[in-house]
């Protein structure tokens, strides 16, 4: 594997996609609340729309026609539920490649080609191509065996890898009503969460299988699934809460496409937080709306921020103003932090679990 850099970086010049309204279609007040509880989550309850649609102040009708105009029309990108990586036993982590800024999009194709790899970008940096990667519990070449030859591949000059070491928050919830104060305000206290592996049997499996993925937007979602693992939607869904008390299940929820929901930006805040304090500051940042994301992860020589916030915004502007009120509620200087945005989006999606696909990637890639 190609060693770490140990110079300082100095970053590239990026343009970065922060049109005012982005690739964003019009949504009227309704779409946006509806928006709102989609992504909060549903309720495991045989027919979650109608109380979505309570909760939306709309109709049943009309609210699952409004999901699926949202779909089609490609803001909301699925509505899927969210299992748990790490309790599932798979092995995942953050990797910084350096890789040729002048041709960025064979390397990035290579990585992208990987099952495990969910999200995959381009920011602007030195090390420029940021992807997160997983391996299942059954991988016979492992993590780093796999970014070992993936990095191999793409030709990348040196990576840093970027483990979870302490999970502050994952909710990648966009306030679609609220102005940019909502999302420079705080909500709540997060604290950090469990990332160790969780039992489960072969039922667990039975029941990932039959729900992972896109569902569709009727009146009784889960019916599907509940003939597919042979057991009645009441039984799957009282599993299911099992699933979500056990860390397995962390929601069921919309996943939008960010630009096309207006929100043109995304930019990776990078906080030197002092070791004795990263508990403390890093469940406060995560508190703030504006942040989806919230990790603590290491450090190195040439790479001092050991606090990593994903703030979101519907413009480059308003992703600074998430940031700098993370800045000013925890005093921290110019110095003691770091912006990059994404220019590129080359792959985003979710994971699928106990799936044939990793087994053929290593397959085409033994020694």
């Amino acid at each position: 594997m190609a060693g770490l850099s140990r110079s300082a970086p100095s970053a590239p010049k990026l343009k970065v996609r922060a049109r005012k309204d982005g690739a964003a279609i019009a949504l009227d007040d309704a779409d946006k609340r509806l928006m709102n509880v989609l992504q909060s989550g549903f309720p495991l309850v045989p027919e979650p729309y109608a109380v979505m649609a309570g909760e939306a102040g709309l109709k049943l009708a009309e609210t699952l026609e409004r999901t699926n105009r949202l779909l089609e029309n490609r803001i909301i990108r699925e509505i899927t539920p969210i299992f748990d990586t790490r309790a599932l036993g798979y092995s995942s982590m953050l990797v910084a490649a350096k890789v040729d800024a002048e041709n960025p999009q064979r390397p990035a194709g290579v990585v992208s080609a990987h099952p495990g790899v969910s999200h995959n970008y381009l920011r602007n940096h030195d090390f420029n191509l940021w992807f997160t990667i997983a391996t299942p519990p059954d991988s016979k070449l492992g993590l780093e065996e796999t970014l070992n030859r993936l990095m191999d591949e793409a030709g990348a000059e040196s990576i840093r890898m970027l483990p979870t070491l302490t999970l502050f928050k994952i909710n990648m919830n966009l306030e679609m009503a609220g102005g940019t104060d909502a999302l420079s305000r705080t909500v709540e206290a997060v604290p950090p969460r469990e990332i160790e592996a969780q039992p489960y049997d072969d039922f667990d499996i039975a029941v990932i299988k039959a729900l992972q993925g896109p569902m569709a937007a009727v009146p009784r979602p889960y019916d599907a699934a509940a003939e597919d693992v042979g057991v009645s939607v009441e039984k799957l869904l009282a599993h299911l809460e099992g699933m979500k008390q056990r860390h397995l299940l962390r929601r069921v929820a919309a996943i939008l496409f960010h630009r096309r929901a207006g929100f043109s930006a995304n930019g990776m805040g990078v906080w030197k937080v002092p070791e004795e304090e990263i508990l403390t500051t890093g469940r406060r940042m995560a508190s703030f709306r504006g942040v989806s994301h919230c990790y603590q992860r290491p450090t190195y020589e040439d790479w001092p921020y050991s606090v990593f916030t994903m703030a979101h915004g519907r413009s480059k502007e308003e992703c600074d103003a998430v940031l700098d009120s993370i800045a000013e509620d925890s005093g921290m200087g110019p110095e003691d932090r770091a912006t990059l945005y994404s220019s590129t989006e080359y792959k985003k999606v979710r994971l699928r679990y106990f799936t044939d696909d990793y087994r053929l990637w290593e397959e085409a890639h033994a020694a």
